[in-house]
C-alpha cells in the first residue's frame, strides 16, 4: 500500500509537469525516456502512450528499500502490591470468632449470623461455623448440609500458611445470594483468629455469596502481609487467595 501510495504520487507531479509546458514545447524523447526510467517501471507503464519501460544503458531501476524502525514494545506495568502493616487485632481473642483449617472436611469459616446480612456488614458481628464432619469440640454452630459443594486445603511448603479454598451452595443457607462479598481477618470481628497461627497472627476469609465462593488462608506470623495481604479485601478471592475454585471431578466450579 505504501509503495502503491508513492507511485500514484510521482505519477501525479509528472503529469503536472507535462502541463506546464509552454505551447508546443516537447520532451525530448532522450529526456522522456531517462525521466521514466528512473521513475521505474511501475510509473511509467502507467504513463499513456509510453512504451514499456525498462533498464537503459544510461540508467536501470533499483526499487529503493524502505528501513522502519521496529515499533518499541512497551513493558507492561503492574500493580506493586500494598504491603502497608496490617492493623492490630480487636478485641480480646474468642472462641465464637476463633477459625480452623484441618482439611477439607474440617474447618471453620466466618459468616453472618442473622439471615440475609450482607458479608460487608457482618464484618462487625460475624461468627464461625464449622463443616459438619468437623470435631473441634468448640464449635458452637455449623452450615448446613450441602451448604460446602467442594474444598481443597493447601499448606505453604514453607510452613508459612495454611488455605482452604472452594465453591459453596448459597442456597443452603441465609446467605444473600446477589451479595458480592466481603473480607474478615484480624480487625474484625472483634477477636477474630486463626487457630494455625494464634491470637494476633495473620488471616484473611473472603466470601463471595453471588459467585459461590469461599477462601481462608491462615499464616503462622504477625502481619504478614506477603502471605495474608489484608489490603485486597475487593480483589476477591481467586486474587487475594489463589487456589483451587475448579473440582471437574465432582462436576462442580466457582470459577470465573
Amino acid at each position: 500500500m505504501v509503495k502503491l501510495a508513492l507511485v500514484v504520487l510521482v505519477l501525479a507531479c509528472t503529469v503536472l509537469a507535462l502541463d506546464s509546458l509552454l505551447p508546443g514545447e516537447q520532451l525530448n524523447r532522450e529526456d522522456d525516456l531517462s525521466v521514466l526510467n528512473l521513475l521505474g517501471p511501475e510509473v511509467a507503464n502507467l504513463i499513456p502512450g509510453q512504451p514499456l519501460a525498462g533498464p537503459s544503458k544510461a540508467s536501470s531501476y533499483t526499487p529503493q528499500r524502505l528501513d522502519f524502525q521496529p515499533r518499541q514494545k512497551r513493558e507492561s506495568q503492574t500493580t506493586p502490591a500494598d504491603l502497608r502493616p496490617s492493623p492490630e487485632p480487636t478485641g480480646e481473642s474468642s472462641a465464637s470468632t476463633t477459625v480452623h483449617v484441618i482439611d477439607e472436611h474440617d474447618f471453620a469459616l466466618l459468616l453472618p449470623n442473622r439471615p440475609g446480612e450482607l458479608i460487608s456488614d457482618a464484618e462487625s458481628d460475624g461468627v464461625a461455623f464449622c463443616t459438619r464432619e468437623s470435631t473441634d469440640p468448640a464449635c458452637a454452630r455449623r452450615v448446613e448440609d450441602g451448604f460446602i459443594r467442594a474444598a481443597a486445603v493447601t499448606t505453604a511448603d514453607d510452613g508459612s500458611y495454611i488455605q482452604v479454598t472452594g465453591c459453596l451452595d448459597v442456597s443452603k443457607s441465609t446467605l444473600d445470594p446477589s451479595d458480592s462479598g466481603g473480607q474478615f481477618d484480624v480487625r474484625f470481628p472483634n477477636g477474630a483468629q486463626c487457630t494455625f497461627g494464634g491470637y494476633g497472627a495473620s488471616f484473611i476469609q473472603l466470601v463471595e455469596p453471588a459467585a459461590g465462593r469461599f477462601c481462608l488462608r491462615c499464616c503462622n506470623k504477625h502481619d504478614d502481609q506477603i502471605n495474608c495481604n489484608s489490603h485486597q479485601d475487593r480483589s476477591g478471592c481467586q486474587t487475594a487467595i489463589p487456589g483451587t475454585y475448579a473440582f471437574p471431578a465432582l462436576g462442580v466450579t466457582c470459577e470465573e
